[in-house]
């Protein structure tokens, strides 16, 4: 893969979750109260969606961002943890397989931005 491809491929990828991440942010913080119902279900205050949408938002433009990589690192971490432990919430709360993976993809996708990141970078 060519370092053009891989830049192309690292931003078409990375703007996709960020786009996401907005959303999910924004709807965190505005959201409807099933939102708030399905955190309150598993057990946390109903005030930890303002805590992780405004999380999000500021990760979202820290991803974007091209000066400061090791925030970014911090960045991608914050979202890791963010799927790593709502996928453990569903499952702990017993919500079934189905609703434990539910977060996983995402998890994905953002390791896909990560490593092309590296890659853009030259560091892998």
């Amino acid at each position: 893969m060519s370092q053009k491809s891989i830049k192309i491929w690292y931003w078409i990828i990375t703007l996709l979750f960020a786009a996401f991440m907005l959303f999910s942010g924004i709807s965190e913080i505005v959201g409807p109260e099933e939102g708030k119902d399905i955190i309150v279900k598993l057990g946390y205050p109903s005030y930890l969606n303002i805590i992780l949408g405004t999380a999000k938002i500021l990760g979202v433009i820290i991803l974007v961002q091209t000066k400061f990589k090791t925030i970014k690192e911090w960045a991608y971490a914050g979202f890791a943890i963010d799927f790593i432990g709502a996928s453990a919430s569903y499952a702990l709360n017993g919500d079934g397989l189905a609703s434990a993976l539910l977060p996983l993809p995402f998890l994905i996708v953002m390791f896909l931005s990560y490593v092309l990141w590296k890659k853009k970078e030259d560091y892998i």
